[in-house]
């Protein structure tokens, strides 16, 4: 058993353990059920309670979640669009989200597949140091994709 103040009182029967704790005006909790014999502290079990969601919840704040961000382009993409679009992904990346790329094709574009690929294969170039290919090059649809993640 632990007393109120963390020091170890040692082995104590259940019965004197009760008594200790209602004493103190507090609780007397089992910390460590599974060793042999099982640890109890006396304590405010509300206050534990309070201190171990706010852990929790300092926990949850922290925590980074990874979007998905989807840029779209189409086979004609102009140089300098193609560049504002990579900065807009390089800042993606920078913060540690997903980026999706999609490359749309409308009427008969979607004959010239290979000038689709050769965007997205573009795309792969101009990222290759600062993020890592995580689904490569497929077709659904009318639309190419490609995934990359960050590094």
């Amino acid at each position: 058993m632990i007393d109120e103040e963390g020091k170890q009182v040692g082995v104590v029967p259940v019965e004197e353990a009760l008594r200790l704790s209602a004493l103190a005006h507090l609780d007397l909790v089992e910390v460590s059920p599974t060793a042999k014999p099982p640890v109890c502290r006396i304590m405010d079990y509300g206050k534990f309670k309070y201190e171990m969601s706010k852990k929790v919840r300092t926990a949850r704040k922290h925590r980074h979640v990874i979007h998905v961000k989807e840029i779209k382009m189409r086979s004609e993409i102009s140089d300098h669009d193609f560049n504002f679009k990579m900065k807009h992904a390089e800042e993606f990346l920078q913060r540690g989200d997903k980026v999706k790329f999609t490359l749309v094709f409308r009427g008969r574009e979607a004959l010239h597949r290979d000038i689709g690929e050769a965007v997205l294969k573009r795309v792969t170039q101009s990222l290759e140091d600062k993020a890592t290919i995580e689904s490569g090059i497929r077709s659904e649809g009318r639309n190419l994709m490609m995934i990359v993640a960050p590094k």
